[in-house]
Order: structure tokens, then sequence, then C-alpha cells
């Protein structure tokens, strides 16, 4: 019973027991202003590095070597950093061409493939399913430092070595993103929306596409936007097999490290262009993202 009909039949002690009840279950509790604070702070938290990168890309090396806690306000150098930067010999700019390249294509296959293989694994029924779905997730628990030896043996053998493809053909699928995918889709999917599509006629691929791609749309968005990120940022596996010939972003700012490692405003510089695609990202993606998952899950 709502407060307003308790009002009406019992009086106003009884609406005051029931919106105080309703408080305590959380059914229309608002955020205090405690909340707000630890949010605020959590938030200054995260963001100072971020910023920290950006002031002392704004100053100097000299001025850096000698205060090397600037102020919180910028400084007037950041363009002039970042003309030194495109002029320092590191092919920046086609690096983070590179990088654009890698990630949207891991990012791409890795929500296609494990929402397919996420489909097959949560709905249909098939000899060694729960044997395979653990040998996946197990090699989650494989270090990724125990197979770059083999796997270069690999790519030298296919003369891949120093081309992007053989940093965009292992990242196709990740373990993590089949089980992502085959956890979310067991919940969100309902057998029934299978079977009447099978009655309809569709076949198991257009099944997939018409029925299971629309409900794992929520979990696929998050799964693209973080293996975007991670792409973006791996440094590891590109630094062993493209080195200095066609590096991705991080491998040119390694590279930019080791020619200027003193100069600090330089190397924030880099940092800080490296960082604004993604922050463009989140910005973009942020709101439908989590207007996505919130419609999901009121859907389920």
């Amino acid at each position: 019973m709502s407060s307003p009909m308790a009002q009406q039949l019992a009086g106003k002690g009884a609406a005051r027991h029931i919106r105080r009840a309703e408080g305590m279950t959380g059914g229309r509790r608002r955020p205090g202003p405690v909340s707000y604070a630890l949010l605020t702070v959590i938030l200054i938290i995260s963001v100072f590095p971020l910023y920290y990168a950006f002031l002392l890309s704004t100053s100097t090396a000299q001025n850096i070597a000698r205060n090397p806690l600037p102020s919180l306000l910028p400084k007037g150098h950041f363009m002039a950093n970042l003309s030194r930067v495109a002029d320092s010999g590191i092919p920046l700019w086609q690096s983070m061409g590179n990088s654009v390249i890698v990630a949207v294509i891991t990012s791409a296959s890795t929500v296609f493939f494990a929402t397919l293989a996420g489909f097959a694994f949560s709905k249909l029924r098939f000899r060694g399913r729960n044997g395979l779905l653990a040998f996946v997730v197990g090699t989650m628990a494989v270090p990724t430092q125990l197979g770059v030896v083999p796997l270069f043996i690999v790519m030298s053998k296919l003369e891949w070595t120093g081309k992007l493809v053989a940093v965009i053909v292992p990242a196709l699928v990740t373990a993590f993103g089949v089980f992502w995918m085959t956890q979310y889709l067991s919940e969100a999917l309902p057998v029934e929306l299978i079977e009447a599509a099978r009655i309809d006629g569709c076949s198991m691929i257009r099944t997939f596409y018409h029925v299971a791609l629309p409900a794992a749309r929520p979990a696929a968005a998050m799964l693209a936007l973080f293996t975007f990120v991670g792409s973006w940022t791996n440094f590891f596996w590109p630094f062993i097999v493209l080195g200095a010939t066609t590096p991705t972003l991080p491998v040119a700012l390694q590279l930019l490290q080791a020619s200027y490692f003193k100069d600090m405003s330089l190397i924030m510089a880099g940092v800080v262009i490296a960082t604004v695609p993604l922050l463009a990202l989140f910005a973009v993606a942020g709101r439908h993202l989590v207007s996505g998952i919130m419609a999901g899950a009121v859907k389920g």
C-alpha cells in the first residue's frame, strides 16, 4: 500500500510508518550528503593522476627538475611540448593509427566470436560442453608470459613479425570474453525465444543473429569497451613482435621515453595524447553503455 492511500484510509500516522518502512528497505531512498562526499573524494583520487600528467605536460624540463610537484594550475607550454613530440622522430601519429586498427578489429572480433561461443555454451546441448568450457576458463590461469616464446616462433614461421597481423590474430577472441558472454546469455536469453525462432523456420545462425545478438547487446557493449581499452594500452606483446618498425602507441611512448628519459614534460605530453582517445570513447559510449546495461537488467 502506498503512503497517500494509507493516509486516506488510516491517517497520517500510518502514512509516516509506511514512508519510514520504504526508506529502511531502500524503495525510495535517495543518496545523502555523505554518499555524494564519498563519491567526490573517489572521483578526485581517480582523476588526479591524469591531471598531474597534464600539469607536467604543460611545464618544462627545467621547471620539473626544480619542482617535481608543480602548482595545480597548468602552465603555457603544452602546445610547444606537442610540437616537440611531433618532431622527436618517433612515428607517433602512425603508431596511433596502428593502435586504432588493432583495437577496433580485436574489439569487433572478440565481441562476435565470444557471443557466438557464449550462445553455444549457454543454450546448446552437445557432448563435452561443460568440459570444454572449463578448459577455456582454465586457460585464463596460464600467465601470458609462458606463451610468448612459442607464439613468437609461430609468428616467425609465418613471417608475421613486424606486422600488425601478429598482434591482431592472437587477440581475435579471449577466454574471458567467452566466459563473460556465456554467463550473461545463460540468464538473459530465455530458451523459449530460441524455440519460437526455430519453430518459425529460422536456422541456428539466423536465430543467433536475430535473437541472441540483440539480447547480448548490453554485455557485448561492455566487452567491446574493455577489449578496446585493453588493446589500446597493451604493451608487452606488441613491443616484442613489432618493435620499432610498426609500433603501436604504447610502444612509441616507450621509444619516446628511451630517447628523452629525463624530459618528463615531453613524455607526459605523449601520455596525454595517448589518453585523450580513451577519454573521448568513455564520454561518448559511457551513457549508452550504462543505459543499455540497465535496460537489459530491467528486461531480464
